[in-house]
């Protein structure tokens, strides 16, 4: 396989990766919203909200990372993931202070990793991607 192909399959799986990732925290906001808010309340300090409050913000994350796993709309969707993550992976900080009581939140880096990729490299994320301008068109044109 030339490198032409090889690149954009590794950026596709890359971006299948981030966002299986992504998807199981969206969905944890819908199925179990307390653990959410106890998330939100320990690592970000906000505290209060409802369970209404996170099918809120479970929507609008669900819409960016199907988006993003379409690799629609790819300088703002890949931006708005690695915002995400990264608020979430420096937010941990604590966590890294005790390394081997919290092994799994050293996976946070290299996840990091790879949404700084996908977004430096994203015009050469092509495989499998919803391409620019296509709309979809009802069937009473």
């Amino acid at each position: 396989m030339a490198v032409e192909q090889r690149i954009p399959c590794c950026l596709f799986l890359l971006r299948v990766g981030v966002f299986i990732v992504m998807f199981m925290w969206t969905l944890d906001k819908f199925v179990n919203p307390d653990h959410a808010a106890q998330v939100y309340a320990f690592f970000f300090a906000i505290g209060g909200l409802g369970a209404t409050a996170f099918y809120v913000i479970g929507g609008l994350e669900l819409l960016v990372i199907l988006a993003f796993v379409a690799g629609l709309f790819k300088r703002f969707t890949y931006a708005i993931v690695l915002l995400l993550h990264a608020g979430s992976t420096l937010a941990a900080w604590r966590q890294y202070l005790d390394p081997f009581a919290n092994l799994l939140f050293f996976a946070a880096w290299p996840m990091l990793a790879a949404c700084v990729t996908l977004y430096l490299l994203r015009d050469l994320d092509t495989l499998w991607v919803i391409p620019a301008g296509t709309h979809v068109s009802s069937p009473n044109r």
